[in-house]
């Protein structure tokens, strides 16, 4: 099954190696970064390829109802926490499914990434806990009181 867009037409891969220009280790090979470490134009345009591997492809294949059980928020760009499970998802992805992937990296990549960051982001207290279908809700996030010591 190819996933396809709302237009019908097959989803093309965008998830191609793509890192920033000194994100590259020995022998030139990219090393996966995080999004929560990107700002700036870095991060509008990882935020981008993420949505549209979120909304083309995770979603249409493996987003059951949202329920109250299980919350998913429509507007899930704007929950930090959501953003940072959702981009370590699809980085194991494309490692897991890649070119370069063995033949059983992709079962690997069902149990160990997919069904533990869904139960985690769509965990009645986790980062949609607020939110119902087809409406959001920002969540609160605890006080931190400073120590005179930070000064």
């Amino acid at each position: 099954m190819t996933p396809a867009s709302q237009e019908g037409e097959p989803v093309r891969d965008q998830t191609a190696e793509r890192a920033p220009a000194d994100a590259k280790g020995a022998g030139g090979k990219s090393k996966p970064f995080f999004i929560l470490y990107l700002d700036g134009p870095e991060y509008v345009e990882e935020l981008h390829r993420l949505t549209f591997w979120v909304d083309n492809l995770l979603i249409p294949v493996y987003g059951a109802e949202a329920t109250s059980s299980t919350p998913w928020c429509p507007r899930w760009r704007e929950h930090p926490e959501a953003i940072a499970y959702l981009h370590g998802l699809w980085l194991a992805w494309q490692d897991k499914t890649g070119k370069d992937a063995a033949p059983s990296n992709p079962a690997d990549w069902h149990q160990v990434y997919l069904w533990p960051t869904m139960d985690a982001l769509r965990n009645p207290n986790g980062p949609f806990s607020g939110c119902k279908a087809g409406s959001h809700r920002p969540k609160e996030r605890p006080y931190i009181e400073r120590d005179n010591f930070m000064d």
